[in-house]
């Protein structure tokens, strides 16, 4: 018989912004959807690893391998997403699952008056991630978009010494992978796109991250050398402008499902000097004329832990999500942008989100 999880819990409301208010939660109770391979992570988390969280119900469609997992972790398990969305119980839901799923569950979500911390990417295309954004704020519900490679210590450590090197001048991003297991990866109808798509996102955030500007010209190039349906290469060039639109500076994201080695080497070049690290491998240096000198990098953490930890704590504290439904409807459409230049074969401007 699965277990009820009792967890003690209050809420008070305090005021949020010009109009809005939210509730500040001490435990913040989660309903997981999707607990697969990736999902067991966040089960894990929640339910271990993370101070005034509590995992309360989980929804896996193997019924047998769900019901597994409740059992480890002592919480129910449903086999349909809006049984788990129907429980009172619960404050809040971690979405990772397929994003062609999104907008459906996103959407049930917010009727149901749960918060969302939705894996990226946000969606597969902007015209959804758009409606998404729309019905979020339309309501009391508060999203989170899981771009996790932000908390990469290696990442941290970059963008805290951009201010020895600045003025920026340019970035150059590359994650390579091995060729993906999953089949539905593979399949346009479900993924909706390759590794621009699924893998890029990640990349395309870090360009606005990392530099605080926005990219407004792009040229992209794919190739599939293992799939069949999809691209598992892609070389993107762009331009980015800061938010005063005086400054531009040139970007490169490259990514590859196709080699048996992993690295997410990130070069930023400044008028100072250089910053060159690698987030998968954990090292970064400043470069300053031929001197190479190595920065110290913090631990490595494991990034969907201290993504659920920082949606945890604004609930907790009511402040801002660090990463929005809007940062999520930026990467996606850098992403759709790409396909569009690729079908194209042309550079094109980016259009306005």
């Amino acid at each position: 018989m699965l277990g009820f999880v009792a967890v003690p819990y209050w809420e008070t409301t305090i005021a949020w912004g010009d109009s809005l208010s939210y509730a500040v939660m001490t435990t913040v109770r989660f309903g997981l959807i999707g607990a697969g391979k990736h999902g067991s992570r966040y089960a894990k988390h929640i339910a271990r690893d993370i101070p005034h969280a509590a995992l309360v119900a989980l929804c896996r469609r193997d019924r047998q391998e769900g019901e597994k997992l409740a059992a480890t972790y002592g919480c129910t398990y449903y086999d349909n997403y809006h049984q788990l969305l129907g429980d009172d119980r619960i404050d809040a839901v971690a979405i990772v699952v397929p994003p062609f799923l999104h907008g459906a569950i996103v959407s049930a979500a917010c009727q149901a008056g749960k918060h969302i911390l939705v894996e990226k990417p946000f969606a597969i295309t902007v015209a959804e991630a758009q409606r998404l954004c729309s019905a979020i704020s339309t309501t009391r519900v508060r999203c989170m978009v899981a771009h996790t490679l932000r908390f990469n210590t290696v990442v941290r450590t970059l963008k805290a010494h951009i201010p020895q090197i600045a003025p920026l001048h340019s970035l150059y991003i590359s994650q390579r992978f091995e060729p993906s297991r999953l089949v539905w990866l593979d399949r346009k109808a479900e993924s909706g796109g390759g590794i621009t798509l699924h893998t890029g996102v990640h990349s395309f955030d870090l360009l606005r991250f990392l530099s605080g500007y926005e990219v407004t010209r792009l040229h992209c190039e794919t190739r599939a050398i293992f799939t069949k349906e999809t691209e598992d290469n892609f070389t993107m060039l762009c331009q980015l402008t800061d938010p005063t639109n005086r400054h531009v500076i040139s970007g490169t994201v490259v990514g590859s499902r196709s080699t048996q080695s992993r690295s997410g080497l990130i070069e930023i070049s400044g008028e100072h000097g250089q910053l060159v690290g690698d987030h998968h491998h954990g090292f970064a240096y400043l470069i300053k004329g031929s001197e190479r000198l190595p920065l110290s990098v913090p631990p490595a953490v494991p990034t969907v832990c201290e993504a659920v930890q920082a949606f945890v704590e604004s609930l907790q504290k009511g402040t801002a999500f660090p990463i929005t439904p809007e940062d999520g409807l930026r990467a996606v459409a850098i992403a759709e942008a790409c396909y569009r230049s690729v079908s194209q074969k042309i550079a094109l401007p980016m259009p306005p989100v």
